[in-house]
């Protein structure tokens, strides 16, 4: 992981009507922001593709939109207001954002006002688990405790047994869910459930075949809401393209969650609505 990187946007003008005192709301003057972004610039160095990175001038208008829009009293709030945009953008680990205000009222000489806010993400996630090899409902476990240094868990469902779907003859699987809030990036949180299952033997030499473990993000913001990840990239499509037709993921996320909504398309629907639609009389707790 590369969430060390950044990228600054320097000295974005636009003229506002933010201030306390009638004339700054009657005149307006000149505001300035600068946003520096952490996020990871490897994927977009290795690919040349603006895909894979931040366009700045969407940023950049933004920026201008919020100094330009609703008025407000204090830059402290218009600088917390332009943070949150930023931080909907999946790929943007934390943001610092500076709003400086060269021509406030301040009844001296003086050659800037600023404020500066640092602010890191927080989103909300779906993480399901699978295992068909070995100890499978203790490498659930195990990778449950692991997942803790990344995530923020809220709950963790049962584990249940599936029948295997597609693929070769396999054993029966163990699955189960995870849902809490991570300050990672879905690229970040996708390597690092890559390294959780590395440590537990994981390959990928079959499709679909049989694995000591396999971690999937479901859905990565509030979904519906403004920071909803919707990626279709190479190596991450989010929200998961296949998770409503699959009963081992809507089973146990229902269990974890039973207020849980999964965008299909471009309709969101509550969970439990999509597994009444869907066969899922192979997915049982393991126990029962």
């Amino acid at each position: 992981m590369a969430e060390r990187d950044s990228i600054e946007l320097l000295g974005v003008r636009a003229k506002g009507y933010h201030g306390v005192f009638p004339e700054e709301r009657r005149e307006g003057q000149d505001f300035v922001v600068d946003v520096i972004m952490t996020t990871d610039l490897s994927r977009a160095g290795a690919s040349d593709d603006l895909g894979d990175t931040v366009s700045y001038a969407e940023i950049a208008a933004d920026v201008v939109a919020r100094i330009e829009g609703e008025p407000l009293d204090l830059i402290e709030a218009l600088g917390e207001r332009i943070a949150a945009d930023v931080l909907h953008r999946p790929e943007i680990a934390e943001v610092e954002v500076v709003v400086h205000k060269p021509q406030a009222p301040v009844g001296v000489p003086f050659g800037d006002v600023r404020v500066r806010l640092h602010r890191t993400r927080s989103s909300a996630v779906t993480i399901a688990l699978g295992s068909n090899l070995g100890d499978s409902t203790g490498t659930l476990g195990e990778a449950v405790e692991a997942l803790r240094e990344h995530v923020e868990i809220a709950a963790v469902s049962r584990p249940y047994v599936t029948v295997p779907v597609g693929g070769p003859e396999q054993p029966d699987y163990v699955n189960a869910v995870v849902t809490g809030t991570t300050r990672l990036t879905p690229w970040a949180l996708l390597d690092a459930l890559h390294d959780i299952e590395a440590g537990h033997g994981r390959t990928r030499e079959v499709r679909w075949g049989p694995r000591t473990l396999d971690l999937d993000i479901i859905t990565f913001g509030t979904t519906g809401g403004p920071d909803e990840a919707r990626l279709d990239r190479d190596l991450l499509t989010l929200p998961h393209p296949r998770a409503h037709e699959r009963a081992f993921v809507l089973v146990p996320w229902l269990d974890a969650d039973a207020e849980a909504v999964l965008r299909v398309g471009d309709e969101v629907h509550p969970v439990a609505a999509i597994v009444a639609e869907v066969d899922s009389g192979g997915v049982r707790p393991v126990g029962a």
